[in-house]
């Protein structure tokens, strides 16, 4: 595969942008040449602007983010590893969709090889890892990383990612992706209560948002030089982060939302369609700031609530929000008086930072665990 070169950011003069790239590129090859490798400064250097700029350098950090040896990895697979293989006519099938997820005027025996190389990839986690269920979009995650670092390496990076950030996924029923899922709403709810209560009346859900969450993205993107930027955010960050950067999506389009017909039909459709043009290092560093600003430890407790109160009466459903949105007020800023100051100076120091460097600034959270440490290592309550 050839590199993909991003083009300079909206404003940025091409002589500034090269000189920001060739500076950064030399941070990335510092941190890579660090003994020990400075892992927090390629999580930096792979969250902030322009991510890690070409798939040569994608190679050489994505295995340090997710702490894979690249002297160990897995061997060749053998002919058996289709035979009798349970996945294998579904993997199959899915595969031989994916024809848009390969570059256009890839000549077809260089697709069908790598068509191949995906299947095999595939099956060789599940084979290894007999917990894992497979996924229908499970493909348009490995492809990605086919494509950017070669079938052997691939298989690895995939395998450590499904038993961790894609582990929730890839279990027998769909209970943890929809309480994944069930993040979205309070997200917005806490940026914008008029955007989420026109979406409560519309009653639109969250399964427009599922191919996003399950495919990092990669099933809606027709541009691979976005997907493999997100790939690099995501895998610098907390395995929640996807949710954050799909709500950040929905409240970019809230004129949009707003303007539609309150009615689930016209509001699914719309979120449906990802608009390819959108601001992506804008959205970016606003999905770092609402991670940092709302942790999922306290989404966990706004998501329960909204599901009690789906069970009630819904006649009163704007009234009961704005009384909601008094009480947030009220007990914030109760909140703030009351909790000890270190935690105080913690939080807005963090929260300060994120002013300064915007998603940058997740490198100070890069595991959810280094700042506050009560995160927990089980994410999902």
């Amino acid at each position: 595969m050839s590199l993909r070169r991003p083009p300079p950011p909206d404003g940025i003069a091409p002589h500034e942008y090269n000189s920001k790239k060739k500076r950064k590129v030399a941070e990335i090859y510092q941190a890579l040449n660090s003994d020990p490798i400075d892992v927090a400064a390629l999580r930096r250097m792979a969250i902030s602007e322009g991510g890690l700029l070409t798939d040569e350098i994608r190679c050489k950090v994505w295995p340090k983010l997710l702490n894979v040896k690249t002297d160990d990895l897995p061997p060749a697979p053998g002919k058996e590893l289709r035979e009798d293989n349970e996945d294998y006519q579904q993997v199959l099938l899915d595969v031989r969709r994916s024809l848009r997820r390969f570059p256009p005027g890839m000549p077809d025996e260089q697709r069908e090889g790598l068509q191949e190389e995906l299947i095999d990839s595939i099956l060789q986690v599940l084979q290894r890892n007999p917990q894992l269920h497979y996924y229908q979009g499970y493909h348009d995650i490995v492809v990605t990383f086919l494509l950017v670092v070669g079938e052997r390496l691939a298989t690895a990076l995939v395998e450590k990612l499904s038993t961790h950030h894609l582990r929730d996924f890839m279990d027998p029923t769909m209970d943890n992706t929809k309480h994944i899922l069930n993040y979205l709403m309070p997200i917005i709810d806490q940026v914008n209560p008029e955007l989420h209560d026109f979406m409560q009346s519309a009653e639109v859900g969250t399964i427009f948002a599922l191919s996003w969450l399950i495919t990092w993205f990669g099933h809606v993107l027709a541009d691979f030089r976005h997907v493999v930027r997100l790939y690099d955010f995501f895998l610098a960050c907390h395995p929640l982060m996807p949710i954050y950067f799909a709500a950040v999506i929905v409240l970019y389009r809230e004129q949009e939302v707003l303007d539609c017909e309150c009615d689930m039909a016209s509001v699914h459709h719309l979120l449906s369609q990802i608009p390819q043009d959108l601001p992506y290092e804008t959205l970016i560093s606003r999905a770092g700031d609402l991670f940092v600003q709302f942790p999922p430890s306290e989404l966990a407790r706004k998501a329960a609530q909204q599901r009690a109160e789906r069970t009630a009466a819904s006649t009163f459903t704007v009234l009961r929000q704005r009384f909601r949105d008094r009480l947030r007020v009220e007990e914030r800023t109760k909140s703030i008086l009351t909790k000890p100051r270190t935690n105080r100076f913690v939080k807005l120091a963090v929260m300060g930072l994120t002013v300064a460097l915007g998603a940058a600034a997740l490198a100070v959270v890069k595991s959810a665990l280094e700042w506050a440490p009560k995160f927990e290592l089980q994410i999902f309550p």
